[in-house]
């Protein structure tokens, strides 16, 4: 042992960096396999249902719309003259049924006359009979014009409803993401199975969420209430409290050798979560247990093996330890080490090992290392 250290003496030391073992939390999480990505429940891409000429975009992209609002209204010069028509064809048909109506009343009135002449034998049968063909003549046609007058009613309703295509309404409360048309511009709806640009892509802001894939190792952890934390691409260095609000009841396995299971996150700060844009990269750290008040280290510094490496007299040993949770930050000390003693950190030299000569980043030889240099 004096023969192996001098020989490492003969070396300069390696200088380490110490970490103390503190109290604190430390968590057991899991955290999404691929990145996640910021979503809207509720997004939708609106075109007009009718083709023509735009001759109002009231709203531009980025502004705020109620349900209800105009978005997009077209020139509605031919579909208005056509409910205009039917209208009139309306009132028409309803003019012809109270003629043909008022004519097969009279027609009753006459034939009930008559049977009280008929049944005093002052009128022939065969004009009875032909006061009885004419009033069953008289009801059919006020029938048929009672039919017309519904059908040109219908009409109306059909003329209207396309001239209601001519106009794009918000269906709910949101943000304009998009507005792909202008003033003067036709469009036409898309055929069937061929998509076509959306004039408005209008977002839900208060139904913002946050999708992330999961490993399928993880499913039998994961459900519905969980806390987690968020990280956000635009906001490095910070973190987001949320909970996890679904879990997806199935597996995508669209790629054989990276299965995962997706769940949705809700932000606990709505209103940060209303500013978040749609399609942002996140990341999700799912808490799936949490101790507090516990000895904890850094989890860098923890060796395979369950061992740390400290600097005691100027050489590096090594030091078994027993843990408990982990996470990517933090590491449990059930056993092994106490708070306040402090462990090398610094572990991705290759230097750094069991038995070389070290000292403290910023410090010098120790006075037994010195020591032991200048004995014979």
């Amino acid at each position: 042992m004096v023969w192996y250290g001098k020989e490492a003496l003969r070396k300069a030391p390696v200088a380490v960096r110490l970490t103390a073992v503190e109290v604190g939390t430390v968590e057991s999480t899991v955290t999404n396999s691929r990145a996640g990505t910021v979503r809207a429940r509720r997004r939708v891409s609106l075109s007009p249902e009718a083709s023509g000429r735009v001759v109002s975009v009231p709203h531009a992209a980025g502004e705020r719309v109620i349900t209800g609002e105009l978005l997009v209204r077209l020139d509605d010069a031919l579909p208005a003259a056509l409910l205009a028509q039917a209208e009139r064809q309306a009132e028409a048909a309803q003019a012809q049924r109270d003629q043909a109506c008022v004519h097969a009343r009279r027609t009753e009135r006459e034939l009930a006359r008559n049977r009280v002449l008929a049944s005093e034998q002052l009128i022939s049968d065969d004009l009875l009979d032909r006061l009885e063909s004419a009033h069953e003549a008289a009801l059919a046609a006020c029938t048929t014009a009672q039919a017309q007058a519904l059908a040109a009613e219908s009409a109306i309703q059909v003329t209207r409803a396309e001239l209601e295509k001519t106009q794009l309404f918000a269906p709910f409360d949101g943000v304009l993401a998009l507005v792909a048309v202008e003033e003067g511009e036709w469009v036409t709806p898309a055929p069937p199975l061929m998509p076509v640009p959306a004039a408005i892509d209008l977002i839900d802001t208060n139904s913002i969420y946050i999708s992330a894939p999961m490993d399928e190792v993880d499913s039998a952890v994961i459900h519905a209430g969980q806390l987690v934390r968020v990280t956000l691409d635009p906001y490095p260095h910070r973190s987001f409290a949320g909970r996890v609000g679904r879990v997806a009841p199935f597996v995508l396995d669209y790629e054989a050798q990276n299965r995962t299971v997706e769940i949705e996150v809700e932000l606990t700060d709505a209103t940060f979560a209303a500013e978040l844009l749609p399609g942002t990269s996140a990341d999700v750290e799912v808490i799936l247990e949490q101790v507090e008040g516990v000895p904890r280290l850094p989890a860098a510094c923890l060796m395979e093996g369950g061992r740390v490496l400290m600097l005691a007299n100027g050489y590096l040993e090594e030091r078994e330890v027993q843990v408990g949770l982990r996470n990517w930050d933090w590491v449990e000390v059930t056993s092994g080490l106490q708070p306040g003693e402090q462990v090398v950190s610094s572990l991705g030299q290759a230097a750094v090992q069991a038995g070389a000569l070290a000292v403290e980043e910023g410090g010098g030889i120790s006075s037994d290392a010195a020591a032991l240099e200048l004995a014979p």
